[in-house]
C-alpha cells in the first residue's frame, strides 16, 4: 500500500493518495498566521488514512507557524487525541 499526502494549495486542501489514486482530502482556509480546517473526507475507511492525512496537515501547519482552527469535527477529534500536534500559538 503506497500512501502519499500533499498540499494542493491551488484547491486549498491536503490530499491523500493510495496507490496513486486520491483517497481523501482535508479542505482548509488559509489566513495570515492561521489555518482553518473546514472539512475532511476519506473514501476508504479502516486503513488509518484519515489520521495520516490530518497528521501530515497538522505537522505542516506547525512547521509553518500557523495556529490551527479545527472547524471540521474529524480534525477536532484528532487533536483531542493528539494534543501534541496543535501549534502552541493556537
Amino acid at each position: 500500500m503506497d500512501v502519499t499526502v500533499s498540499d494542493n494549495a491551488a484547491a486549498s486542501r491536503f490530499e491523500i493518495f493510495l496507490d496513486g489514486e486520491r483517497a481523501g482530502f482535508a479542505d482548509y482556509e488559509l489566513e495570515p498566521g492561521r489555518i482553518t480546517f473546514t472539512h475532511t473526507e476519506v473514501a476508504v475507511e479502516g486503513r488509518g488514512l484519515g489520521g495520516r492525512l490530518v497528521e501530515h496537515a497538522l505537522l505542516d501547519a506547525r512547521e509553518r507557524g500557523l495556529a490551527v482552527v479545527p472547524q471540521c469535527p474529524f480534525v477536532a477529534g484528532y487533536l483531542d487525541k493528539h494534543p501534541e500536534l496543535e501549534h502552541p500559538g493556537a
